[in-house]
Order: structure tokens, then sequence, then C-alpha cells
């Protein structure tokens, strides 16, 4: 387990540890800065679309050259309805995997179902945020 203080560290360690098909599960309180790391990571691999958050869909996918980088929101969804539309065969698909609210039951089928994992803890005390990557 490693924690930062600022997303560029935070993203500066995390990218290395990616493999080309990797899932990562952002926890932390709303406004916390989940899309935020996401969108400063799509800069840094020279995505040039823009990066939202899928809150009223659940994926949003944007291609580079080098990565597919898929962009999850699972906040207004349980799991039973994620893996019925689909959660388990659309994480299968190769690239970069961000699910922004990946609880530990999603984290524990995962786990089990052999995917390559990080999990990036998310706390805001007042303007500040610390980041805590875990595998």
């Amino acid at each position: 387990m490693a924690i930062f203080h600022s997303l560029q560290n935070t993203l500066e360690a995390l990218i290395p540890m990616l493999s080309p098909h990797h899932i990562i599960l952002l926890r932390g309180d709303l406004a916390s800065g989940k899309t935020t790391l996401v969108q400063e990571l799509s800069k840094q691999i020279g995505l040039s679309a823009p990066v939202t958050s899928p809150t009223f869909g659940i994926q949003n996918i944007y291609p580079s050259s080098t990565h597919t980088l898929f962009h999850y929101d699972l906040y207004r969804k349980s799991l039973m309805e994620c893996l019925e539309l689909g959660l388990l065969e659309m994480l299968d698909t190769l690239g970069w995997h961000f699910v922004e609210w990946g609880d530990e039951h999603l984290e524990n089928l995962l786990k089990q179902s052999g995917f390559a994992m990080i999990v990036i803890t998310i706390s805001k005390t007042g303007a500040t945020r610390s980041y805590r990557i875990s595998q």
C-alpha cells in the first residue's frame, strides 16, 4: 500500500503499475476527485477527448493509439444490476477500466474471477486529498 498527497505523484506511481488490461476501483466520498483522477490520467496518456463522468450511464469508452480507457460509475446501480448488464464481460475487454464506486463486494468478485486490480481510495480533508493505492 502507498499513500500520496498529490494527484500528480499518485499518477506517476500508478501508470507504471498498470498492465495492458487492468481494473482500477476508485473509492471516495462524493466530490472527492474520482473523476478528476481519470481526467488527469487521460491527459497524461495523450487522450484528446474530454473525459466526463458516466453518472447517468454505466460506461464511457475513450480509445487511443496506446490504451483504451473505460470509465464506469456504479453509484446508482447495485452489483446485481451491473452484473445483469454485463459488467464482467465489459471488464474482460483489453484496456484500463476505472470503476467509480467499486465496493468490497465487486472487489471480492473480481479477485475470485482472477482480474488484475488496484484499489485507489481518495480521502478529502478540507482542500487537501490523500490517495491510497493498494493491490
